[in-house]
């Protein structure tokens, strides 16, 4: 290996220059983080602001300047969603340079440490133990071991000389190498898998973005040939001016446009962002954290997660010697290897006493061998796999090793072979004078119970998914408290067509290779499951690309933490709860707000169809729509998304809003037809009609606030308040800004007797929905399971209940 290796030369200053500006830098392409620029254009030429400008514009030309009033609503939503995407922006970018790997490079001769990003095409870094290869490269001088589980699946090493290949993701085992770099940035094998997995993972988003997405394009499907007709009938058959026409034309367009609920969606995704990012949590997709709130199974890896990413010596059990004597060897083999990997680390920690014997030769681990070696004299000390190390002998010894491996422990075997052996390729040929097993196991996490525990109330089913004996597996999970940690299976006994029927069976899954992680996941999906799995290393990524949200350990792989949708900076799985909370308050309070934007909506898309079907003009102005989504919708949903809501996610997003919206937008299109019909009758003049229609509008925008508010606390209570105060005050001091007129006796009797009877419809057409509702969310939990008996349960259940309280 000496002969083999020496110091290249490397890049000069001159050339990393070059080749940066030429794009030849170690850089991915990330499509899925936004600049500063695209995140104004995208917050900025939207196709509804396109929409508001025509309308500003049309109002402009017919001197119609007081019904401009949504343009501030407008231009503040533009710029909230711009500062509060580039506030998070900030805060992640920062944080992804925290979390930056990086590795050392020769440059103009000598040897530095830089990130892998600043590596550049041609570059010659320096390959060591431990280390994963940012890129693709050969090696030029030296000779490693490579694990390439990632590429091949299988996690046998692989021996890499001079001229060999080596592939990006992959990590060394052993050995110390210099390698040139040939294909860096977007071509590498890893930055192609990590922009694979986040356009896997993020493709089609979280369900309330879907859904909002869905709802955002109908509508503006919708409002352009509405508004047309709106306009023709106005203008053409109704006879009336210019300005008249433009202005009831708006009216139904502004409020048929949900311009609040798309933005308000972002805010809340992005301040969970950043709230999150102060708790050491990255988040590379801000809709991950919606996904995550869903999620009905999480699979956890035991290493790292359920236990400290370290080992520990338990204890020593001596066989052929005394206590004493193999505490003694095992420190002469310990401080004599070097410290590469955690279980040599361990073992030094626990026999850390100075060893005067020098040792000849160090025979390295190998996955083919399964032991490492160190020549002492004429022999050889041997600690490693018992299979391995004792071969033949090990029937003789098998009992009593399953007995320490079903208690949960990984158990080596130290030995003394015969003779001095060369190096790693000479194969044992002779029997060993087994001197005793070294008793290791991984710490349990101190905070894995009580995370476990909550998962657990929150009805997620945790599944254990590892490369250990499943002995060892499940004893881990007993001990942190994982629910059914003894319903367990040796992965290698797993059929290529049970994964399904093993997935509902099982909960603790061992000697998983990592394709099977893969299949796994799948089939917990095809079972109408939720999925998230946790991952440290290039192993997982497979697996992780397929889970509806991956979630990495930032000590683990570079790979699999570019790769993962959400990062534990401090790799401290104690933070998944909070990850979770953060989730359901932005779904519930979106939920929540989303049901007053659509109420406007609903009611606007109904009263065009009403107003179309009887020839009638739009009976509202912008004004007053404005006055409306102020006071009743956008006011009190910022306030409420506020506000800390934890309560379990029940149903599906879209069922929940329309539910709430519905009955508020049925009440005000029947309160505001009626009143357009009595005005043929009673002759009241149209602005007394809008005025009138503005405050039945006002009423129903209270009732509904008040009704998904329930049940009420001091905080929602300070919320409706405020937000009837601010009205009031707006009606009082700027009707003329809102187009409000004082309306006659008659105009006011109408209105009492109208309001009155919204109450009763209201209230008949809420209990009827919250029925509704409550059965298809029990139909979400049960499927083609769900019984008659079960319809009726839910429909009473649904009709009597109020709001459960929130868990704060």
């Amino acid at each position: 290996m000496k002969d083999n290796f020496k110091q290249p030369i490397g890049l000069t200053s001159a050339e990393v220059d070059q080749r940066t500006k030429e794009g030849k830098v170690n850089r991915a392409v990330n499509d899925q983080a936004k600049t500063a620029w695209q995140i104004i254009k995208e917050n900025t030429f939207t196709y509804f602001n396109l929409i508001f400008l025509v309308l500003s514009i049309l109002l402009v030309i017919v001197g119609e300047y007081k019904d401009l009033t949504f343009l501030p609503v407008i231009i503040a939503n533009m710029i909230i969603g711009i500062v509060q995407e580039l506030r998070a922006k900030r805060v992640l970018d920062k944080l992804n340079v925290m979390n930056t790997t990086k590795i050392a490079v020769i440059r103009d001769r000598k040897e530095e440490v830089i990130p892998i990003e600043h590596l550049v095409l041609g570059d010659v870094i320096v390959l060591q133990t431990g280390d994963q290869i940012p890129a693709d490269g050969q090696v030029i001088s030296g000779t490693l071991r490579v694990n390439e589980a990632l590429l091949t699946g299988e996690a046998d090493e692989i021996e890499k000389d001079v001229g060999t290949e080596l592939m990006s993701g992959s990590f060394v085992v052993s050995g110390k190498a210099y390698a040139r770099l040939e294909k860096v940035g977007k071509n590498s094998y890893v930055s192609k898998l990590t922009l694979e997995a986040k356009a896997m993972n993020s493709k089609e988003g979280s369900e309330m973005v879907r859904s909002i997405n869905k709802l955002i394009k109908w509508v503006g499907i919708i409002i352009i040939p509405c508004g047309i007709a709106l306009f023709i009938v106005a203008r053409y058959v109704n006879h009336l001016n210019l300005a008249d026409s433009v202005v009831s034309m708006e009216a139904a367009v502004i409020g048929m446009i949900p311009e609040g609920l798309y933005l308000l969606t972002t805010i809340a995704l992005a301040l969970a962002a950043m709230r999150l990012a102060r708790s050491q949590v990255m988040l590379h997709d801000m809709k991950s954290v919606e996904t995550l709130a869903r999620v009905n199974v999480l699979c956890v890896d035991k290493t790292g997660t359920i236990t400290e990413p370290k080992m520990e010596v338990e204890k020593i059990i001596p066989v052929n010697t005394n206590k004493d004597d193999l505490a003694k060897n095992i420190s002469v083999f310990a401080q004599n290897m070097p410290h590469d990997n955690a279980t040599i680390k361990a073992v030094a920690n626990a026999f850390n006493q100075k060893a005067n014997i020098q040792v000849k030769k160090i025979i390295p681990f190998t996955s083919v061998n399964k032991y490492s070696g160190a020549v002492v004299g004429e022999s050889t000390l041997l600690m490693g796999a018992p299979e391995f190390v004792l071969r033949g002998q090990f029937k003789d010894y098998e009992k009593e090793i399953n007995k320490y491996t079903s208690q949960g422990y990984r158990v080596l075997a130290f030995a003394k072979y015969p003779e001095a052996l060369e190096d790693e390729k000479q194969k044992l040929s002779k029997e060993v004078d087994l001197l005793g097993y070294i008793l290791i196991s991984n710490p349990i996490r101190k905070e894995a119970r009580n995370t476990f525990k909550y998962f657990e109330r929150q009805g997620v089913n945790v599944k254990v998914i590892s490369g250990d004996n499943p002995l060892t597996v499940a004893r881990v999970a007993k001990q942190a408290g994982i629910k059914d940690a003894d319903k367990l299976i040796d992965a290698t006994e797993i059929g290529e067509g049970d994964y399904e029927e093993v997935v509902r069976k099982y909960n603790v899954f061992g000697r998983v290779k990592p394709d099977q992680k893969k299949k796994l996941i799948k089939a917990l999906q095809k079972n109408g499951n939720t999925v998230a799995m946790t991952g440290d290393g290039v192993n997982d990524i497979l697996a992780m690309k397929s889970a509806d949200c991956s979630i990495a350990m930032a000590s683990g792989n570079s790979a699999a933490v570019q790769a993962s949708q959400v990062v534990l900076l401090d790799s401290d799985f104690a933070r998944m709860p909070k990850v979770v909370d953060e989730g359901r308050k932005v779904v519930n309070n979106i939920e929540r707000s989303a049901s007053l934007f659509l109420v406007k909506n609903i009611f606007s898309f109904l009263m065009a169809i009403f107003s179309l079907a009887f020839a009638m003009s739009y009976p509202l102005r912008p004004a007053q729509i404005a006055l409306i989504s102020a006071f009743t919708i956008g006011l009190p949903s910022f306030l409420l998304a506020l506000e800390n809501n934890y309560n379990r996610i029940r149903g599906k997003f879209i069922p929940n809003v329309l539910s709430r919206a519905i009955p508020g937008g049925i009440t005000d299109m029947l309160a505001v037809s009626i009143l357009v019909v009595a005005d043929m009758v009673l002759a009241l003049g149209r602005q007394e009609v809008a005025t009138t229609a503005t405050m039945l509008l006002v009423a129903v925008g209270m009732m509904v606030l008040y009704h998904i508010s329930r049940p009420l606390n001091k905080f929602r209570w300070t919320v409706l308040g405020g937000s009837f105060l601010a009205l009031v005050l707006a009606v009082i001091f700027f009707h003329n800004l809102f187009a409000l007129s004082r309306i006659s006796a008659t105009a006011v009797f109408l209105l009492l007797v109208l309001f009155f009877a919204e109450i009763t419809i209201f209230r008949f057409l809420s209990k009827f929905a919250d029925g509704v509702r409550e059965v298809l969310v029990v139909y979400d939990q049960k499927g083609k399971d769900l019984t008659l008996n079960d319809i009726k349960q839910a429909y009473r259940k649904g009709r009597n209940l109020v709001n459960m309280p929130i868990r704060k």
